[in-house]
Formats: C-alpha cells, structure tokens, sequence
C-alpha cells in the first residue's frame, strides 16, 4: 500500500526511489497513435484477470503506486496507463492549435480498449477511473460491457450520458436549448456575480490556462504542492455538501479551485492556500520525493495534454456524440468511492443521486472515506482498498 521503496527499480520510466520492484514500466502501441507509458504489477504470470486504472488531472499513472502492489497480490495483473496527453505516453496531439477532438471521451475509450488488446485482453476484471479517469471508466462500461466487467468510480459521480432535449420545441425561443448545453448562460451568470467568478473547467479551456501554471512564478513544483494540498482534507475549510441547483450562487458556494476569480488565474488561485512547511512536512500521504515525480514529469510536458480533455467538455462541438447514447445506462456492476472532504462529489449537483438512481443499473453503493479528499485512493489508501476488495469479492 505504500510507495516507500527501499531499493532504487530500474525498471521504472519515472519515480525509481519510490516505486517498488514489484512495479514495472512498458510502452505499449495501442493502435490508435499513441505509444502508451504503462505501469504495471501481477506481472509475473500470465492469464490473471485484469484491473486497469485511470489517473484524472493533474496526475499520472503513479498516482495508483498505493494501491498496484496489494491487488496484484490479491491475483490480478494491474495495468496504469499514462493516459492521452499525459507523462511518458507519447503519440496524440497536445497543442492547443492541434487536433483537440483526439481527446474526445470515445477516442479515451477507444485508448483503453487498443491498450487492453495490445496486451492481450478482451476484458477487463474491473475498470477504475479517479477523477477525470473516473468519467472515461464510466464511458468503458456504458460503451462496451462486454469488455469492462465492473467499474469502480473515484471522486467523480457519472450522471449518465448527456440527455438530448425532449418535448420542448414549443417551450423554448429559437436557440435557448443550445445556449444553455454550450454552458454559455452559466458562464454569463458567473462573470456577474461579486466579485465575479469563472468556472475552473471553462478556464482550463483557455489558451492562457497551460502558460499561467507551468511557468507560474512559484514554480511547477510548488504550484502542484499547493494544488494538492487545497483539494485534500489537510485543507481544512474542505467541508462539502450538496448543491442546489446548476445556478451561479449555488455553484459559487463551492471554494475558489472549482469557481475561480474571473481575474485570476489557477498558479495565483492556489497560491492563496499555499501549505506552510509544518504542513508540507505533516504531508504523510505526498512527501516531497513523490511530489517531485509529478513536478519532473509537468516541467517537462507541460499540461497541455490533460487540458485538451476539457475543451473537449466545454466545447458544444463535442456534445452530439455523446448524446448519441442518451437513455443508456452502465449495466455492468458499479460503485462510487470519494473523500469526506472532496469537493468533486457535489461540484455537479445531483450527478451523485442520478449515478445511483438511474445512470446504473447495478449500483452497489456511495462510500465517502473519512480523511480525505479529493485524492482520496492517495490519501487513504487502505480504506480505498477495503472497498475496492469487498466489491471485487461480491457474489456473482
């Protein structure tokens, strides 16, 4: 369950002083133009079921170091892809003027199942997404049940695919119904509050958005310190509940990581949460030898990669695709694992009750972890692990 390793792994793309020799690097040609970065344990022997696990922003497949060694241990080969855009996975196109809908949620599917064949999988025991890998492990399971077996979702509620409008041609002026699916109206209510505020999502889709962190003034890797810790239970005003309604005062009651000043960016937003070093070194579950793998790897890249993900979630181009599957449900068993103190579980209001209500149809329940937050499979890792087992271990 720790990441702690005695030994220096030569077999490690990244985080060798931290990653024990029972984790492994390959690169893997996914058929879809991208070489993955894949960290991988239970690699020992062949024909183990597969657990494949999906890190979200700003992360990397190391982001599942506490959690690899103990399931393969359980029997399973465990694979953590980089996924597109992010770490040591090449291929794809990151630029902000480059091909944007390469990054569109059914090419992330369709990354995860040419990753599972090239490794000589058609299924998957288990598909465990955290973050904005949680919404694509959702998308695996609505897409193609015959492949993922089971999903597990981590800090991000899936409500279902986006509905198409019904029965409303005569209710609505020429052009509302688009308006509001662009996110335009709430970005207008936003910008009119005071002091007036903007969603982050919408930020992250700015060109500014990727300059602002990382050539931030503090540094890539104090930028990351302090946005890991104003997402976690160590910061203290963390203490979410449910939101009303999708309307700006509820949304603006939500810290400002998720609805940011208008005129600030994400570097300066968190540097006014910045941890104190009696904090930082309190920090048990993010030691500064394992921060430094993400700031080495996002110095290097940049966070292009991961951002081109959210244009695609802002950008109304996009929408029509998914609503192609509006109605669908995720028919294979599910369940939902967040942090007492993560923001994420409420920031789309009733996204946590339709996952269990309607979106899936096998839905075996909502653990919220006590003592943590948003990074919740890094932060309690054990209890993570409880759950995932005891979900893995149900009849049928």
């Amino acid at each position: 369950m720790t990441s702690s390793a005695t030994v220096r792994n030569p077999n490690v793309a990244y985080g060798a002083e931290t990653l024990p020799r029972g984790i492994r690097s390959r690169f893997v040609d996914n058929s879809n133009g991208l070489v993955m970065h894949v960290l991988e344990a239970g690699f020992e022997s062949r024909n183990r079921p597969c657990i494949l696990l999906l890190h979200g922003f700003p992360e990397l497949a190391y982001s599942w170091r506490k959690l690899m060694p103990a399931l393969a241990a359980a029997g399973y080969h465990v694979i953590a892809p980089d996924q597109r855009g992010y770490g040591r996975t090449t291929g794809g196109d990151s630029r902000y003027d480059g091909d944007v809908g390469l990054s569109r949620m059914p090419n992330l599917v369709r990354d995860t199942v040419g990753l599972l064949w090239a490794l000589g999988y058609r299924s998957a025991a288990v598909v465990i997404g955290h973050d904005f890998g949680s919404p694509v492990a959702a998308w695996c399971a609505l897409l193609r049940p015959d492949v993922f077996q089971s999903v597990v979702l981590l800090s991000a509620p899936f409500a279902g695919p986006p509905a198409l409008p019904f029965d409303q041609g005569n209710d609505l002026a020429p052009g509302t119904a688009a308006a509001h699916r662009s996110g335009a109206a709430i970005q207008e209510a936003l910008a009119a509050l005071h002091p007036p505020r903007k969603h982050y999502q919408w930020y992250y889709s700015t060109r500014e958005a990727n300059e602002n962190m990382q050539h931030c003034p503090q540094g890539v890797l104090a930028f990351l310190r302090q946005y890991y810790h104003f997402k976690s239970a160590d910061w203290k005003h963390n203490k979410p509940f449910p939101l009303k309604s999708w309307a700006a005062g509820e949304l603006a009651k939500m810290p400002r990581y998720y609805l940011m000043e208008l005129d600030q960016g994400m570097a300066e937003t968190v540097a006014r949460e910045a941890p104190s070093a009696s904090e930082i070194a309190a920090c048990h579950w993010l030691p500064e030898n394992e921060l430094r793998v993400y700031g080495d790897e996002y110095a290097r890249i940049g966070f292009q990669g991961g951002l081109q993900w959210y244009r695609c979630t802002t950008d109304a181009r996009f929408r029509p695709e998914l609503e192609t599957y509006s109605g669908r449900t995720i028919d294979v068993p599910a369940c939902f694992i967040g942090g007492q103190s993560d923001w994420g579980v409420y920031q789309t209001p009733g996204a946590l009750g339709s996952m269990a209500s309607t979106a899936c149809t096998q839905f075996k329940g909502v653990h919220l972890i006590e003592g943590a937050g948003h990074w919740v499979q890094q932060e309690q890792p054990a209890a993570v692990l409880g759950v995932i087992r005891q979900f893995l271990a149900r009849p049928g």
